[in-house]
């Protein structure tokens, strides 16, 4: 029987489920596992936020928003990025989503023509390939491995000089990135910006990490070529609100119109109690994400300490919640293997790098959203599947 029917939508045979929810899922039914894969916060929502939502199913606020959301969680959020990045935006500048996953495809969806080509540093967030190829967009990956999985300048002439067939439209920024955690200086920023403004590219800046930052200031690309950017973020990380699915757009006025024509159609509007929760979250928690990052820096030093001496190289992460280590040497087997055989052995479960593209192939991710104790688990279990000879594959 065929994997894929040829009666449906033909982009979608170049699609398929995340390869880090499909080994996720996987490794579930193993007896003990202990699992490091989802980039899921281990915090609880805030008090003050859950009593803000139950506050409005007692009121009854149960009914649709406008597309875009009300009036109150477009300002709040705006004002949160003015606060926060030294940004210019107010409620017409804003869309709320459900989630960033749906700005980044609501984003795309309104950026990309069929044959528009997209820059994607890589290794990066699955998320975005399917929906470029959903698009009819062409994907052209850059390869940051060589510089600590930062793009340069360089990299990028060299991308479009390689492709000149290609009209390119757009560049994906994630930063502080999934899956290595690596972020972006200012300086570093605006070396990018003299490209991006060379071949007016819109800048998809997937920012959704922006408050899990540590040891620098979080610079958005925003702050230097407003006209140029589509802002993603959200409040799943900075409020470990995952589960109730609010994300925000930000963009010039004119793009926000153009984008909510997509989103509009894609859900409607975001849950109308959830948007009353994030106006909480924006205003009275707008330093709620602090807290979390104090102590993910504790287990990020931690794990990063723990790992490098069990012989994974790894640029050390300034943001996000994730370590992305490369398989010692001894180990002459690809990511998928390695993880399988580390789960299936050692009862510890994490996401091969290869499913963050072939870029990624060679390393794993490890989640740290975790307690300390769970931590200090993995990593004895870990250090004893390592320090096992036979595991060793010559």
């Amino acid at each position: 029987m065929s994997l894929f029917r040829t009666d449906l939508n033909a982009q979608l045979n170049q699609i398929e489920v995340s390869e880090i929810r499909q080994f996720d899922e996987a490794t579930s039914s193993i007896p003990d596992i202990l699992k490091l894969t989802l980039g899921e916060p281990d915090f609880n929502i805030p008090e003050h936020v859950q009593l803000a939502a139950k506050q409005a199913i007692d009121d009854n606020f149960s009914h649709y928003t406008s597309n875009a959301g009300i009036p109150e969680v477009r300002q709040a959020a705006a004002n949160f990025q003015n606060k926060k990045y030294g940004l210019h935006y107010n409620a017409d500048n804003v869309i709320t989503t459900v989630g960033a996953s749906e700005a980044i495809a609501a984003a795309l969806g309104t950026v990309l023509n069929p044959g528009d080509g997209v820059i994607v540093p890589a290794p990066i967030y699955s998320a975005y390939t399917p929906l470029i190829n959903f698009y009819h967009g062409v994907e052209v990956r850059v390869n940051t491995r060589p510089n600590n999985f930062v793009l340069t300048p360089e990299m990028i002439e060299q991308a479009i000089q390689d492709h000149p067939d290609i009209q390119f439209k757009a560049i994906v920024l994630n930063y502080p990135s999934n899956p290595t955690g690596v972020t972006y200086r200012k300086e570093e920023l605006e070396a990018l910006v003299t490209v991006f403004k060379k071949y007016n590219l819109w800048v998809l800046s997937d920012e959704i990490y922006s408050e899990l930052t540590y040891g620098t200031t979080h610079t958005s690309i925003a702050s230097m070529i407003p006209e140029q950017t589509v802002l993603i973020s959200g409040l799943s990380k900075s409020h470990a609100m995952t589960g109730w699915r609010i994300g925000f757009i930000f963009a010039d006025v004119d793009m926000i119109e153009e984008i909510k024509k997509v989103h509009q159609y894609m859900v409607t509007a975001a849950t109308s109690i959830v948007q009353k929760a994030a106006v909480e979250a924006l205003t009275n928690g707008i330093d709620d994400g602090r807290e979390m990052a104090r102590e993910y820096l504790k287990r990020r030093d931690y794990v990063y300490r723990e790992m490098s001496d069990m012989g994974f190289e790894i640029a050390r992460p300034d943001g996000a919640f994730y370590i992305f280590g490369k398989i010692p040497a001894p180990f002459n087997q690809d990511s998928m293997a390695f993880c399988k055989d580390l789960a299936q052995k050692n009862h510890l479960a994490l996401i091969p790098g290869h499913a963050f593209g072939d870029e990624g192939e060679g390393y794993v991710r490890l989640s740290y959203a975790s307690d300390m104790t769970k931590l200090q688990e993995a990593m004895k279990r870990l250090r004893a599947y390592i320090e096992t000879p036979a595991n060793i594959v010559h």
